[in-house]
């Protein structure tokens, strides 16, 4: 398999969340199809929409570009609807997770 353009640039990740799953009430964890949530993209959710950052500002914190942050933004907004509209589970993953724990 060949990779397309050039490798993804390290992310500047401010927070870290306490809980790694969340998932629909009632409805055990074996039992859900899981979205997997990049924290890089849980970064962007919380700088876009829980600190309102224009998007030249939270790219600015997280060390990336526009076009990067946009989609890492994108992405995420994409996963969360999908798990609520479709009662998935979303797990929290990626390398600065390991990190903080």
């Amino acid at each position: 398999m060949t990779c397309r353009g050039r490798p993804k640039a390290p992310r500047r990740i401010e927070c870290s969340p306490d809980v790694l799953y969340f998932k629909p009430r009632g409805v055990p964890l074996k039992e859900l199809e899981t979205v997997a949530l990049a924290i890089e993209e849980l970064e962007a959710l919380r700088l876009a929409d829980l600190e309102g950052l224009q998007q030249e500002e939270a790219a600015i914190s997280m060390g990336i570009s526009r076009r990067a942050f946009w989609q890492d933004l994108q992405n995420a907004r994409r996963k969360v609807a999908l798990a609520l509209i479709e009662g998935k589970a979303i797990e929290i993953t990626g390398k600065n997770l390991s990190d903080t724990e």
